[in-house]
């Protein structure tokens, strides 16, 4: 339990009203007198259609009831008192010893079932005994509800904490990320770039928000594997070695490793994993093809090819977003899924869209 959970709230305590129904007015009179002296507060009912209106308020603790009563006997009255009442203990009162009757009395809800002439002192037992069987219920009643509430509360505070783990550990991650773009300045700010361009596009193709949020973080951490790759390799500026090739290749299956434990990355570990796949088979780490291929790394391959087209490397000049468009479409088919591709293209005319209307709205103020 929480440091700040509280004991279970115990009943309020309250004076007890007792409501008699009864149609013959000695005994209902006599019952009355009889309940007061015992300082009980005493109500009185003639009919069952009397009572339930009387019980409509929700002050009566227990009921007397006559089994024989003029219209709605009282075996029918039990079950519409407790549906109005359900915290009200009923005793059943009989001029006749009815073992029928009073077993369905007792199955409808009664807690008790007296024989006419009443012993007095019969009677304060079964209404002792009912009214403690009530507080009882009651009492349970108000700790189960207590408990229910607590372990509610302490599983909203054990979601809030799991969230905030998860929360920090991929922002660890992602100041990895950018501690290890920042040594190189022609990578710096690439990860963001390709979880931007990503998430574009998986909006351009309809997927759900959930499935954007998993793709923009799948190319937020894609590289995260390079920080498990020599740095002379990784800072070459001349063309790599087969070997040196190789040892680059594993930087997909290290980010695997690394994000495995991280359970509730989900699918992001396979889009992570398989963004260096190529539509023809041909990519790395696990030669997957066509809709073998996550979606998700499919649509990070395709953003990585965009940005490293975009800007500025030491092999070749920055291209223009629509030549690098251009440049990509040689590629469907082979490396990028053409329908990625054609969301791609889609996506880049958008955003070139939005900034010529951003630049004609400002000269025209």
């Amino acid at each position: 339990m929480s440091p700040q959970a509280k004991s279970p709230p115990k009943p309020a305590p309250a004076e007890v009203s007792i409501l008699v129904v009864d149609d013959e007015d000695a005994i209902r009179n006599a019952l009355e007198r009889f309940l007061v002296k015992r300082g009980y507060q005493a109500r009185a009912a003639k009919t069952g259609e009397e009572a339930l209106e009387q019980l409509k308020d929700g002050a009566v603790s227990l009921m007397l009831l006559d089994v024989r009563l003029p219209g709605m006997s009282g075996m029918d009255v039990v079950p519409e008192a407790l549906s109005v009442n359900p915290d009200l203990a009923i005793v059943m009162l009989s001029g006749v010893t009815d073992a029928t009757s009073a077993a369905i009395c007792m199955q409808r809800g009664a807690m008790d079932y007296l024989t006419k002439p009443i012993e007095l002192t019969d009677l304060a037992g079964a209404i002792e005994r009912a009214l403690r069987r009530r507080d009882t219920l009651l009492q349970e009643r108000n700790i189960s509800t207590w408990l229910k509430e607590e372990l509610e509360h302490r599983a909203r505070e054990l979601e809030r904490e799991r969230r905030k783990l998860e929360q920090l550990s991929i922002a660890t991650l992602e100041a990895l990320i950018n501690a290890l773009e920042a040594k190189d300045r022609y990578l710096s700010g690439h990860s963001a770039r390709v979880a931007a361009f990503s998430a574009t596009v998986a909006q351009q193709i309809g997927l759900s928000d959930d499935e954007i949020e998993q793709i923009r973080m799948a190319g937020r951490l894609h590289d995260l594997g390079k920080i498990g790759v020599r740095e002379a390799v990784l800072n070459k500026e001349g063309p790599l070695t087969p070997e040196e090739y190789e040892h680059v290749k594993e930087h997909v299956v290290i980010a695997s490793q690394i994000l495995a434990p991280l359970t509730h990355l989900g699918p992001i570990v396979t889009f992570v994993r398989g963004h260096h796949e190529h539509f023809d088979g041909t990519g790395y780490p696990d030669r997957l093809s066509g809709e073998d291929i996550p979606l998700g790394a499919r649509i990070i391959c395709a953003a990585e090819i965009y940005d490293a087209l975009t800007t500025a490397r030491p092999y070749q000049p920055t291209m223009t977003p629509e030549q690098a468009v251009e440049r990509m479409r040689r590629l469907g088919g082979s490396v990028v899924d053409p329908r990625v591709l054609e969301a791609a293209t889609a996506a880049v005319a958008k955003r070139q869209t939005l900034v010529f209307l951003d630049e004609d709205t400002g000269t025209g103020n």
